[in-house]
This record gives C-alpha cells, sequence and structure tokens, in this order.
C-alpha cells in the first residue's frame, strides 16, 4: 500500500467497484436462498429446516460485507494513521504541516 493517499477519482471508482461487488452478493443472496427455501418446502419433512440455517449464516457474511461498504475499510487504517501522525506531531511540539526534521 502506498503512502500517498489515492486520488478522488481512483477512490470512486474503487468504492463504485466495491459496491457492484455488493450488489450481485445481495442478488445471489435472494435468488439461491429463494430456490433453497422453495426446495426445503416441496422436499422437507415437516416444513422448513435446512433453508433457514443456511439463509443465517449467508446472511451474516452479507451483513459483514454490506457493513465494509459502509465503513469503507480500505481508507479507514490510512484515516486513522493520518490522525495518529497528527497527534504525535503535536505532542512532540510540531505544528501539523511541518515537516519532520523541523521543530
Amino acid at each position: 500500500m502506498s503512502s500517498q493517499p489515492a486520488t478522488p477519482e481512483a477512490r470512486a471508482e474503487r468504492r463504485a467497484h466495491y459496491l457492484t461487488g455488493l450488489v450481485w452478493h445481495v442478488g445471489a443472496f435472494v435468488i439461491i436462498n429463494a430456490f433453497f427455501w422453495i426446495l426445503d418446502a416441496v422436499l422437507g419433512a415437516g416444513g422448513i429446516t435446512w433453508a433457514f440455517w443456511i439463509t443465517l449464516f449467508w446472511g451474516f457474511a452479507l451483513v459483514f460485507h454490506a457493513l465494509a461498504y459502509v465503513i469503507d475499510g480500505t481508507f479507514l487504517e490510512q484515516r486513522r494513521a493520518s490522525e495518529y501522525a497528527r497527534r504525535e506531531r503535536e505532542r512532540m511540539g510540531r505544528s501539523p504541516g511541518a515537516p519532520a526534521g523541523s521543530s
């Protein structure tokens, strides 16, 4: 990972790409789980049994995928590192815009 922040265009492109992946994940989740629920209802003895568990665990994975998109974890670490560096410069008595070698 480079130390230079990405351009706004690169960040927007990455975010759009990630959103596309999330939309495909949601689509696959809905279609495949609908098939599983129908299959379980038709073939299952005594109602819905195994489809619930597939939907539950896959749903957890989908929630984490959506949270990663909302939080934008790609740049979270970079933002936190910049914040910690700013605090460290302030603690050392340097102004936020000063080069590392000056006081």
